[in-house]
């Protein structure tokens, strides 16, 4: 299977209720299939400045915001491979760009130890390393996705995510899913990734349901609890 490293498109979120998640899997049998990888554990490692400075211009609400994460599908092994990610969001549009890298490089070119290569995708994370002064691992977050595309459109997209877990030690996709729930008991985080529109027969279904979209972002919620437990102490005006 191709694996795809280039991404643009929409990003809708919509915080739901198992009874309504239940609806809207049911809505979507005949339209859509699960992904092949099934319900997997999906690791984050977010990078930021000593500041937390790209966070805190994304919770602002920017017209452009970026930030970069290292991302894998379960626990790894140093030499396994990953996910560095480039992530852009402009006038609502997600772009996102990522190289597949062993988890040890990965971490050795964050930290500019090693250099990246010379691919188009390599030289904007580069880029992006010297501009923010090599930021550093911030924030682990992990959670168990099912996923699921249209059975005619590929490019469409649903996704529900539980167990949100997040933690500020121990900052290596290396050492496990476990930390702090962000999500209330029952809630879940269903996301729908469209290049385009929003199928008549989703936007039915969630019309029926009362579903409306919300703005979420993980690492922002975590970094608003993480103010919270440090009582302000690094929440940069």
């Amino acid at each position: 299977m191709r694996i795809q490293n280039v991404f643009k498109r929409y990003e809708i979120k919509y915080m739901i209720s198992r009874r309504q998640q239940e609806k809207i899997m049911h809505g979507m049998e005949a339209y859509m299939t699960g992904d092949e990888y099934g319900r997997s554990t999906i690791c984050n490692l977010y990078f930021d400045t000593s500041s937390y400075l790209l966070i805190r211009r994304s919770i602002e609400h920017p017209v452009y915001k970026e930030k970069l994460r290292l991302r894998s599908y379960g626990t790894v092994e140093s030499d396994s491979q990953v996910f560095l990610e480039l992530k852009k969001k402009y006038q609502s549009v997600v772009y996102k760009r990522r190289i597949e890298i062993a988890e040890r490089d990965a971490m050795n070119c964050v930290r500019g130890k090693a250099k990246l290569g010379d691919t188009q995708i390599e030289r904007e994370l580069d880029y992006f390393l010297r501009q923010y002064q090599y930021p550093q691992p911030a924030v682990f977050l992990s959670y168990e996705r099912e996923a699921f595309y249209a059975k005619n459109e590929r490019e469409f997209r649903v996704t529900f995510d539980e167990n949100i877990l997040w933690r500020d030690s121990d900052l290596s996709l290396c050492a496990g899913a476990y930390g702090t729930p962000i999500l209330k008991e029952g809630q879940v985080l269903m996301e729908i990734k469209t290049g385009t529109s929003i199928p008549l027969w989703m936007t039915s279904l969630l019309t029926e349901n009362h579903i409306y979209k919300t703005s979420f972002s993980k690492y922002g919620t975590v970094y608003k609890m993480l103010c919270e437990k440090q009582k302000g102490g690094f929440c940069y005006a």
